[in-house]
């Protein structure tokens, strides 16, 4: 049995459990075999949050949560749960109470804001032949491609859900900044970050996609918050 804690992934908006593909292979190398990968119906806050409160109560032992993009608002919301030893953020929002990531997002708008677009039931979508430039401007055509056809698109109104009681004020925290994010802009990512007063923040020049394109770097901080809480 692994002495590491289990570590839970969440994703974020326009993506399901399938995104965290190449973190998961390099977090299996550095010898986690205790992943688990969120499928979130992107709905609401409450219901994400509630998804993911419920897959840590059926693990045994420590769980490190990781967020990706709005996956960290969810594990802001849900992460104060007492196996939860830790928090760590992929380019990813972290409100403060009373705080959602819409109105981050508005305060300070991301490159990619103009490219996202709502459907006739409430669905937000990135245009198809804008989600490379605008997601994941650093992988491959073939791969944004994938990505742009299988986007999971969440209802409008959970951009304006606010945070209740903000997990990070309770549990140690990490951060990784993607420098070339068009999705969450990188001085919001600079701000939510800096004010969580992680044990560290590593910068890497990537897109929002950073999960899949800096997989090895993303893994190795989940990685060093996982053996630091274990």
């Amino acid at each position: 049995m692994s002495s590491l804690p289990t570590v839970v992934l969440v994703h974020g908006f326009w993506g399901g459990a399938a995104h965290w593909s190449k973190a998961i292979i390099e977090l299996s190398k550095l010898g986690h075999s205790d992943l688990h990968a969120v499928e979130m119906p992107l709905t609401s806050l409450a219901d994400d949050a509630e998804r993911t409160r419920k897959m840590v109560k059926q693990i045994e032992g420590p769980v490190l949560l990781v967020g990706h993009s709005y996956g960290g608002a969810v594990i802001t919301e849900c992460g104060d749960l007492p196996n939860v030893i830790g928090l760590v953020y992929i380019a990813a929002f972290a409100p403060d109470a009373g705080e959602s990531p819409g109105a981050i997002s508005q305060g300070k708008p991301p490159a990619a804001f103009p490219n996202i677009a709502p459907d006739s039931d409430g669905y937000l979508w990135i245009k198809s032949e804008k989600f490379q430039e605008s997601f994941c401007q650093d992988l491959t055509a073939d791969e944004a491609l994938v990505m742009a056809v299988t986007q999971k698109a969440p209802i409008g109104s959970t951009f304006g859900d606010a945070i209740t009681a903000p997990a990070w004020k309770k549990k140690p925290v990490w951060y990784q900044l993607s420098t070339e994010d068009r999705m969450i802009h990188p001085e919001n990512q600079k701000m939510m970050s800096e004010r969580m007063q992680p044990r560290k923040i590593v910068e890497l020049e990537a897109s929002h996609a950073s999960l899949a394109s800096r997989a090895g770097e993303v893994a190795a901080l989940i990685d060093e918050a996982a053996r630091t809480g274990a």
